[in-house]
């Protein structure tokens, strides 16, 4: 039996490979989509989930919008050239939306979800933490039906908006501090393993040949790349999101270690920092797993086969 998938996000390049890579794994039935803002605002993370569906041909999957704003905070620009294009999605064409959310209440429609699935549900957070801590708020009986949660966040030893934070947890630390002190045990999927694995442009060069869905994709990795290359000076791109997603669809993919995070919010420094104790200091429990490691070309050779399923109906 698939595993029932619920998926935050803030489509972002990298969430669309994300997506697509579940979208695309027979070992995971995607049971919903909910959008929260992040990468761009969310206006934009909501169209581009509803467009990336219509693309794929799953308007079967649900969605819901949720959080623009942060948990307990102003929104925070990063200052940097955009990642991800105006619109979020590099201005690609794709086709709007045949259907509309199904609700602009996402934390209500997640734990819709994971109350009405017949199986503990996996619940993956590719985005800041906003809708979740609103989730651990508002409806803290659905969290023991949560199998396992999986965030793309966080970093025990580097950050990449400040030297110790990494973007999702940055964005919204207070709903990380939250989500992180709940009764959801979180595997923090952070930048000490996706930044190990570089995905270079020849792991699209198979797409050219599929299409519609090969023009979209390419585009979409290009900008990434482009961007990738003025900032890092390498035209590469790390895949956090889709390694994240890896992890949810694959369980054990990824080397982790039960530990101890919370989350630093008030900072001079440190803000948004994960503080990962690996030896319980403070005597709290270990509440969290941090991921250290994931084998790259196991990683991409699974990527591609799903990707190359998704893509099949548009083979030129």
């Amino acid at each position: 039996m698939p595993i029932s998938l619920l998926i935050d996000t803030d489509p972002g390049l990298d969430d669309a490979i994300a997506i697509a890579l579940a979208l695309g794994s027979p070992e995971v039935d995607v049971i919903g989509i909910s959008t929260v803002g992040g990468n761009t605002n969310l206006a934009n993370t909501t169209r581009n989930a509803l467009r990336l569906l219509e693309f794929l041909n799953r308007t079967d999957i649900p969605v819901a919008s949720g959080h623009d704003e942060p948990y307990a905070r102003a929104k925070q620009e990063t200052g940097n050239p955009p990642v991800h294009g105006t619109d979020g999605f590099a201005s690609v064409d794709l086709p709007e939306p045949s259907t509309q959310v199904v609700s602009t209440d996402a934390p209500a429609f997640l734990a819709q979800k994971i109350r009405e699935a017949k199986d503990p549900v996996t619940l993956v957070a590719i985005g800041p933490l906003t809708n979740i801590a609103h989730l651990v708020d508002r409806f803290p009986e659905v969290l023991p039906l949560v199998d396992r949660f999986i965030i793309m966040g966080g970093a025990a030893q580097t950050g990449n908006v400040t030297p110790v934070a990494e973007f999702n947890i940055w964005h919204d630390p207070e709903a990380a501090k939250v989500v992180f002190n709940s009764a959801l045990k979180t595997v923090m999927v952070g930048l000490d393993v996706t930044h190990s694995v570089k995905t270079y442009e020849t792991e699209w060069e198979w797409m050219n040949a599929f299409g519609k869905f090969g023009e979209v994709f390419v585009q979409m990795m290009t900008y990434y790349t482009d961007f990738y290359s003025q900032f890092y000076g390498e035209r590469m791109t790390h895949q956090h999101d889709a390694l994240a997603m890896a992890e949810a669809i694959w369980p054990g993919i990824m080397v982790l270690q039960e530990t101890t995070i919370d989350v630093e919010t008030k900072g001079e420094l440190t803000d948004g920092m994960t503080v990962v104790d690996q030896r319980d200091r403070k005597g709290r429990g270990r509440n969290s797993w941090v991921a250290w490691e994931i084998d790259g070309n196991e990683f991409h050779a699974r990527l591609g086969q799903a990707l190359r399923r998704l893509a099949a109906p548009f083979e030129s």
